[in-house]
């Protein structure tokens, strides 16, 4: 039985009764609303709810999105959705040139019978590194590319939660490769590492992450020195991996006592310190900021290829925003859902981070 949070009616941002394109709040409120479209479509399949009983389309219609088509595996079970927007009352809207054309969204995990064993095994593959691999990350590629092929990339946008938001993450990162550099906005997006930012004391906290960058970068300057005999266009490659996405600045949204998202905090300050330290620290900030130290050991002994050297989680710029409003005694689901980011009375922090 569907709780009371899947009812728009009821847990929906319907206090957006106007939707302004270039206020961060609507826009994040809106890609937030299609994300749990996504969750509500596989919940109505699943649950056998149809016509007037189906809870999804609430979620995109209340902001003029007509529902496209679904993305499925061969299980049948949705994990993503296409949006076209429609502004049937343009009354509604302001800016409305700000707005997308296609919004491409993918749900997380969900705790239902017919979808949960793929979820987790998609959640694995996550730590792994080895999402590329999958099916439902080649149809999520090749549906951002057809669309962007058919609507231009600045009229596509990508979202997504938790797992949904490491699908969309390589989404972005694929066609940022490209050249397009795609509007983004990942929410509680996991961060393959342990939560170092949830250690309370800062000394400690600020310690354990330089003694691991020493690490890395005696670890990165042992490998520089192997890859002398590679091609010089092999070299560089490896060198600077993120030259060529840097242009492409995701949405993060992150809540501090999230375990799954929050390292991505201290992932981008402790860089942001390095690069501040001059020509050296930003030398290593380069450096160790492109691989987890496992991946610098792989490929240290002769392991080779994408899993050993992209980790999907480390990105070069994004638009970082973190939910302050959490407490300590907030649990994990409340910390690591959707719903807490279309509140009208968010406390946020909000830090854009470019790679050069």
């Amino acid at each position: 039985m569907a709780s009371g949070n899947d009812h728009f009616s009821i847990s929906g941002p319907t206090f957006l009764t106007r939707i302004d394109w270039t206020n961060a709040h609507h826009r994040r409120s809106v890609a937030a609303s299609l994300v749990k479209g996504v969750y509500m479509l596989e919940g109505d399949r699943q649950d056998g709810r149809r016509g007037p009983e189906c809870l999804a389309l609430p979620w995109s219609e209340f902001f003029h999105f007509r529902y496209i088509a679904p993305l499925t595996e061969s299980d049948e079970c949705i994990f993503g959705a296409i949006f076209e927007f429609k502004p049937w009352d343009c009354s509604y809207h302001f800016n409305i040139h700000e707005s997308p054309r296609y919004v491409i969204a993918f749900r997380g995990t969900l705790i239902k019978l017919g979808s949960l064993a793929r979820d987790i095994q998609l959640d694995i593959d996550i730590i792994r590194n080895g999402l590329y691999r999958t099916s439902r990350s080649a149809i999520a590629i090749n549906t951002v590319r057809d669309t962007v092929t058919k609507a231009g990339n600045s009229k596509v946008w990508l979202t997504g939660h938790s797992q949904g938001a490491s699908i969309a993450m390589l989404a972005g990162k694929t066609m940022a490769k490209s050249g397009m550099f795609l509007e983004s906005f990942l929410f509680n997006p996991p961060y393959i590492l342990a939560p170092i930012e949830r250690i309370g004391d800062e000394t400690l906290k600020h310690g354990i992450r330089f003694a691991g960058t020493i690490i890395k970068a005696g670890v990165a300057f042992a490998n520089a020195k192997n890859d002398k005999n590679k091609d010089s266009k092999t070299a560089v490659e490896n060198k600077d991996p993120f030259a060529a996405i840097c242009g492409w600045i995701p949405c993060l949204f992150v809540n501090r006592e999230d375990p799954i998202c929050s390292e991505y905090i201290g992932y981008f300050e402790h860089r942001r310190k390095l690069e501040s330290f001059g020509f050296g620290g930003k030398s290593i900030a380069r450096q160790t900021s492109q691989s987890s130290l496992g991946n610098l050991v792989l490929n240290a002994v002769g392991v080779q290829g994408v899993e050993s050297s992209e980790p999907l989680h480390l990105l070069p710029s994004a638009n970082l925003t973190v939910n302050l409003s959490s407490c300590p005694s907030q649990d994990f689901k409340q910390a690591h859902g959707l719903c807490q980011w279309w509140r009208p009375d968010l406390d946020l922090k909000c830090d854009v981070y470019k790679y050069n």
